[in-house]
């Protein structure tokens, strides 16, 4: 399942991000965004969702949530 067909409000943990792209990979990285870390998605978006990742909330795009698999 990815982030984008997730319920607002559950904590999922992230099994892996499926991207070639190595900046987008290093980005999420940044945010903490990786494999075995919980993430929880605040409340969906028209472009997007509000996610919430070691207790800090950022707003991601569709395409960004599609690669975030949980």
């Amino acid at each position: 399942m990815t982030l984008r067909d997730a319920q607002e409000g559950i904590e999922y943990i992230v099994k892996q991000i499926e991207t070639d792209d190595e900046e987008l990979d290093a980005f999420l990285f940044s945010l903490g965004c990786y494999s075995g870390e919980p993430i929880t998605v605040i409340s969906h978006l028209k472009g997007g969702c509000v996610v919430s990742i070691k207790d800090s909330r950022y707003n991601i795009d569709n395409q960004l949530a599609e690669a975030i698999i949980i």
